[in-house]
């Protein structure tokens, strides 16, 4: 297959000109209607809503239960509200195509329905066909996709990724941190600071107990995080404050680690009997943990860009996608997108020189794994 630049370039201009923030349905379902448009042109044996917004495709063979067909994992959001591009207009300078949504990860769904196109014209299609999932809601942890992408890995032979690769270079992710979220609310008895002080129970002394306790579950060997990134409390400085918020964010590389350091924010209690502690949330993207069939995966991919003419590597990385949902389930390899660097920052592009390789590579290796 050979890219036509400038067509991929026309493609990804009407995406990202469409702003799609995770918090506007609506304009995420504008970017979707096109991607569905693109879909039928194609002739997709079928186009679904599925509850939620998640939308699904399918191109090429039916699936039977002897053979298993490919699932690629899309999604339309993004973290940029919209008038963003007014900040951030699309603009290329040199190799470089800048815009909001670009590199995370509307190329990675423009170069994706070029592949389908190339097939339908060669007419080849992988064996069992081509599943593709669209999601509303990834940059907000997927909760209403969660389950359908689940559901399609079960049935999936091995499942792809387009997500942009590790920021300014070729390599693709073979894993990722689970990530999860948890917040602590602590209601303490409030008191005048200056009168009564011994009556009150202060939920921000709690809190920060807490703080060193939860931070202290970290274990940068293993490779977990555990950082508190907001707290709330009190309603003014001369009262004991009676309630206060802390907001976790936990990054794990494996299953043990998530148990454990979940094990040990749900231990937390303040010193004081008297302000009681809530804990929400958890783990919300397990981790992506390479299976000996991931790796044979990545190790087939890694041998068709060679053939290719370029090399690619493998990291396993921080940030989450709607890969660590399928890892456990069938075999995964991300970051099969458009090249770049500056995921959810404003210097956010995709590199024209690289894109057209992966392109290739994603060819290719939809048809032979």
């Amino acid at each position: 297959m050979n890219p036509d630049l400038n067509a991929l370039l026309a493609d990804l201009r009407t995406l990202t000109e469409i702003e799609s923030p995770s918090s506007d349905p609506a304009a995420v379902s504008r970017v979707m209607d096109v991607i569905e448009g693109w879909a039928r042109d194609l002739g997709a044996q079928s186009c679904r809503a599925l509850p939620g917004g998640t939308r699904q495709f399918r191109f090429g063979e039916a699936q039977t239960e002897d053979e298993k067909g490919v699932l690629v994992l899309t999604h339309a959001d993004t973290v940029w509200p919209v008038g963003t591009l007014e900040q951030m207009p699309w603009r290329q300078e040199d190799t470089r195509l800048y815009g909001p949504g670009t590199y995370d990860m509307k190329a990675g769904i423009v170069g994706l329905f070029h592949v389908l196109r190339a097939m339908k014209d060669s007419g080849t299609w992988p064996r069992g066909g081509v599943t593709v999932l669209l999601s509303p809601d990834e940059e907000i942890g997927s909760p209403s996709s969660r389950a359908h992408i689940e559901a399609a890995a079960r049935g999936a032979r091995v499942v792809l990724v387009v997500e942009p690769p590790v920021a300014d270079t070729h390599a693709l992710k073979v894993g990722r941190k689970g990530t999860g979220a948890f917040t602590l609310k602590f209601t303490g008895v409030s008191s005048h600071a200056g009168n009564r002080p011994e009556l009150g129970a202060s939920a921000i002394t709690a809190a920060a107990e807490a703080i060193l306790a939860a931070q202290a579950l970290a274990d940068h060997a293993r490779g977990t995080t555990v950082s508190v990134g907001l707290m709330q409390g009190g309603t003014a400085v001369n009262v004991i404050p009676g309630s206060a918020e802390l907001h976790i964010d936990l990054r794990v590389s494996t299953l043990a680690e998530a148990e454990r350091v979940t094990a040990g924010i749900q231990a937390i209690r303040p010193s004081d009997p008297r302000v009681q502690l809530e804990v929400l949330g958890g783990v919300n993207r397990p981790p992506f943990e390479q299976t000996p069939e991931a790796a044979r995966l990545f190790e087939q991919a890694r041998g068709i860009a060679r053939d290719l003419g370029f090399a690619v590597g493998g990291e396993v990385v921080g940030g989450g996608s709607d890969g660590n949902f399928t890892a456990l389930i069938a075999p995964t390899l991300d970051g099969l997108g458009a090249p770049g660097d500056g995921a959810h920052a404003t210097h956010e592009h995709v590199r024209l020189d690289r894109w057209p390789d992966h392109i290739r590579l994603l060819h290719r290796l939809m048809l032979d794994a």
